[in-house]
């Protein structure tokens, strides 16, 4: 079972767990399995009913039970059938999963190639109908046979093939969504343009709030980023930037102590006015009305 390194972010709000993906030893493939009975008793002192943002992916099926579960502001409930797939970067806590059991898998950023504009446009959590779950959970098992054996008998190990089970799992599990008009496939010209966007976007949005500045830096015009970002999520360039932003605004100011104004200089904007306006503008509330809606009391016993 893998160990994280984890450490706390007090401040006036909540405390933000920052788990970091370490293997245990023997499981170094870049993909671990587990359950949520094996969550549960690692976890004798329910942190993981605190807020917590995970550097990795954790996928989970609910094979059986029912449960809650938060993620980025969004409440879940949770029953034979659930799915959830939080991404790296994601503030979630696991609310209440006494009763639920199935699989649970762990896997680093760039494990899983190809799932670029699903892994944008999916939600957090969906429900499976039960044929779609019952082959879900046999996909699921049968990474966990070959995680299993990878991690008894190395020599018989392929990491290859164990993200290739990874993607089977997921594409078993993800929820139907009709093509948009335009929608770009996996290694598609408009696909491999938004990856590079959206890449950039993680790295730069507390720098470059202009669409034009991400145009310069990877050799495109804003059009054919527009055009791609269209194509794989259904949005624009421009407010899929946007969006990401407002996320960030959104953390920062439910699950951290800061001041608006440090909000808004953490994330590149110069001035607070402004900042504001942008808050406003996006989520409909200013940010003083977003923190005393959303931001949680100091935790204990974390």
């Amino acid at each position: 079972m893998a160990e994280r390194n984890t450490f706390l972010v007090e401040n006036g709000h909540s405390a933000v767990r920052q788990l970091r993906y370490l293997p245990a030893v023997g499981s170094a493939y870049g993909v671990e399995v587990l359950d949520f009975a094996a969550l549960r008793s690692m976890d004798t002192q329910r942190r993981r009913t605190q807020p917590q943002r995970p550097d990795f992916h954790v996928f989970a099926l609910v094979g059986s039970g029912t449960g809650t579960h938060e993620a980025d502001f969004h409440d879940y409930r949770l029953g034979e059938g659930s799915a959830v797939w939080i991404r790296p970067g994601m503030v979630h806590r696991w609310s209440d999963i006494d009763a639920c059991d199935g699989p649970l898998i762990l896997f680093r950023p760039g494990f899983l190639s190809g799932f670029t504009a699903s892994e944008a446009t999916t939600p957090a959590c969906w429900h499976l109908d039960q044929q779609h779950l019952s082959l879900a959970l046999l996909a699921a098992d049968h990474l966990g046979r070959e995680h299993s054996t990878a991690v008894h008998t190395p020599r018989l190990a392929s990491p290859a093939l164990l993200s290739h089970l990874l993607a089977a799992l997921i594409l078993r599990a993800l929820p139907d969504t009709p093509p948009s008009t335009g929608a770009a496939s996996p290694g598609s010209r408009p696909t491999e343009v938004f990856r590079a966007y959206r890449a950039t976007v993680e790295e730069r949005f507390t720098e470059w709030h202009h669409v034009a500045d991400y145009a310069r830096a990877l050799g495109y015009d804003v059009r054919t980023l527009t055009r791609a970002t269209r194509a794989a999520t259904g949005t624009g360039a421009k407010t899929f930037l946007d969006q990401r932003i407002l996320l960030e605004a959104k953390r920062l100011l439910a699950h951290t102590g800061l001041p608006v104004s440090g909000c808004a200089r953490r994330l590149g904007f110069r001035d607070v006015g402004n900042f504001t306006t942008f808050f406003r503008r996006q989520a409909g509330l200013p940010p003083a009305g977003w923190r005393a809606a959303y931001s949680t009391p100091d935790t204990h016993g974390v």
